[in-house]
């Protein structure tokens, strides 16, 4: 009641709803869900965007609005769309450290990775480390919070997203691996044309070792294509801040349910 006659009608259960919402988008979000992180630090740091997003939240709340179940659900998987479209471009790296490691033979050079604390290759902790530190000096984050700001008058509280928003995570998902195989595709076309001439040799001189010739042959080229092809990467990192935005408000506007459509 206190907490009801201070924020206005409404206004407690939009500080509720925005919980779940912020919670959501902390969860999954890129630096932000990493384990590294206390979860003391996550819930303070949730607690204070809650408060600081309030005041627009209280402003497009109905003054019906309640807590309940439809809703609840309705918030997380807000949040969560939020915070998956986030880490796209590092989960991308990821996958194009995987690729690059079958290519170069590293794919069995794994390593416990600090930041999700789940084996990975050398070579994808590399890439993500690196898209990490792209994402932060980018302002990515900031972005993410804006989208969670924007998704309050876009995606109102209370009301049940329309089905056919939930389509966009299943796209995100193949652009997730469309754009970790453009990052490795300069290594592994390398690396074939490679082997094409490591094969045409070995016919060539049926004496040479070709298995133990492959193996640092593969390694050199993966590696040295890998280094010189980092820095043409500059230019998808550089406006992925950009695209994030759009990525984000194109998935809100596909899960607005309809007007005058409650949950």
């Amino acid at each position: 009641m206190i907490l009801e006659s201070f924020l206005g009608p409404g206004g407690a259960s939009a500080a509720a709803l925005l919980l779940f919402r912020m919670t959501g988008v902390i969860a999954v979000a890129p630096l932000f869900s990493g384990r590294y992180i206390p979860l003391q630090l996550k819930a303070a740091f949730t607690a204070l965007m809650v408060l600081m997003m309030l005041p627009v939240a209280t402003a497009v709340a109905p003054p019906d609005l309640t807590v309940t179940a439809g809703a609840i659900m309705a918030e997380l998987l807000v949040g969560f769309t939020l915070g998956f479209a986030a880490g796209i471009l590092i989960h991308a790296a990821e996958v194009a450290g995987d690729f690059v490691a079958v290519q170069t033979a590293l794919s069995g050079a794994n390593l416990l990775d600090p930041l999700s604390e789940t084996q990975m290759p050398v070579l994808g902790q590399l890439l993500g480390i690196t898209a990490i530190a792209v994402f932060l000096s980018l302002g990515g984050h900031l972005v993410v919070l804006d989208a969670a700001a924007v998704s309050l008058a876009i995606v109102p509280q209370g009301q049940l997203p329309r089905p056919e928003g939930i389509l966009p995570l299943v796209e995100l998902g193949s652009r997730m691996f469309m754009l970790g195989l453009q990052m490795a595709s300069p290594v592994i076309g390398a690396v074939t044309i490679g082997n094409v001439a490591l094969g045409v040799l070995a016919r060539t001189v049926p004496q040479m070792n070709v298995l133990m010739t492959a193996f640092p042959l593969q390694i050199g080229i993966g590696l040295l294509i890998l280094s010189s092809s980092l820095p043409l990467l500059a230019h998808l990192y550089a406006g992925w801040p950009a695209e994030l935005r759009g990525i984000s408000e194109d998935i809100l506007i596909r899960m607005a349910p309809d007007p005058g459509e409650a949950s």
